[in-house]
């Protein structure tokens, strides 16, 4: 299994063919046989959402790495082996924001297969989490630039960007609530 188109086996290295496999175009090693599975990659994401605000607000990141240096998104990131979905999305906020919530405080927003790049598909399970069953304040971490809360209002009159597509799930964030 690889996260990117590969060109060769990587059990022993032999240059890939393409074959159909499941009724679908896969790369073969023709030495080995064996099948490449070209899988996407699993992330996740947290909304956490403050309430108490006059206008409710999202914790937001600005990235700090590629891709997307200086864009804003949601903490989120990459699962690890053997990791819940739910616990690597209250780790990626701690990591990115210094803001800790329970795993079991996250409530599923959507889970959504991304568009892919330079050929790594993701699949990212985005969560949502009330600002009062967190603790700690924002404060920018690994990945990130700055740390803060945005209305979508506020973020609309600022003149600042969103990822591509991760905008959605900062506005369905806001309303998830009610």
């Amino acid at each position: 299994m690889v996260s990117r188109p590969a060109d060769y086996c990587p059990r022993c290295g032999t240059s890939l063919e393409s074959t159909t496999v499941d009724g679908r175009e896969r790369e073969r090693c023709p030495a080995c046989e064996n099948v490449i599975w070209h899988n996407p990659v699993p992330c996740a994401s947290v909304a956490v959402v403050d309430r108490s605000r006059p206008e409710p607000a999202v914790l937001c990141i600005e990235r700090a790495v590629p891709p997307g240096v200086g864009e804003w998104t949601l903490p989120g990131g990459h699962m690890e082996v053997g990791e819940e979905p739910a616990v690597a999305a209250a780790r990626e906020l701690e990591e990115e924001t210094g803001v800790s919530i329970a795993a079991d405080a996250l409530e599923i927003l959507d889970a959504t297969a991304m568009p892919p790049r330079n050929g790594k598909h993701v699949t990212t399970i985005h969560y949502v989490a009330d600002w009062t069953d967190a603790s700690g304040e924002p404060l920018a971490g690994s990945d990130a630039n700055t740390a803060r809360f945005w209305s979508p209002a506020a973020f609309d009159a600022s003149g600042e960007t969103f990822r591509p597509i991760h905008e959605q799930w900062f506005r369905a964030a806001v309303t998830y609530f009610g």
